[in-house]
């Protein structure tokens, strides 16, 4: 029973024991736990200011990511804008330029026909005073006494003549 009720001389020999004991770490233990202890909770508070400086960073980088991203968006727009405009200018051109060809080669068609149909108009008028002039030769040439041979006369060379000219 001994340890349920201590002597006194047990009591002092602990207590002094724990006296000397608590002395030797309060003198070089404490201190160096102390120091280690406030080491790690600066570490600690360091760790955690980084953290919450390069989770402000990300954000702000993240934030201007987004605005990049925005920006470049916005550009591509515009350069397809202008793309979309360019390709509807050069449309419109080509169109312009189609039809402005295609009304000079109307008009040269148009002159073409008009220098043919006065060049067959000059050549058919050239036939008919060929032929009036044959015809009146031919007429001179020979004397006829009758109205009614002349006209017979003149019928017999057209129809001569019309055949030559269909050969």
């Amino acid at each position: 029973m001994e340890l349920i009720t201590p002597d006194f001389g047990l009591l002092f020999w602990m207590t002094l024991a724990f006296g000397i004991v608590f002395f030797i770490l309060a003198k070089f233990a404490f201190p160096v736990i102390n120091d280690m202890l406030k080491k790690r909770e600066e570490e600690i508070n360091n760790a955690l200011e980084k953290a919450e400086r390069t989770h402000q960073e990300m954000e702000k980088l993240q934030a201007d990511n987004e605005l990049l991203l925005a920006q470049a968006r916005e550009e591509r727009d515009k350069i397809l804008n202008e793309a979309r405009q360019i390709h509807d200018k050069f449309i419109e051109t080509a169109k312009n330029k189609a039809n402005e060809e295609k009304e000079r080669i109307i008009e040269s068609a148009k002159e073409t026909i008009e220098n043919e149909k006065m060049a067959a108009t000059t050549e058919i008028k050239n036939q008919i005073a060929g032929i009036s002039i044959k015809v009146a030769e031919k007429i001179i040439k020979k004397q006829l006494e009758s109205d009614k041979e002349q006209l017979d006369y003149i019928n017999r060379i057209l129809e001569d003549i019309e055949n030559q000219n269909q050969k």
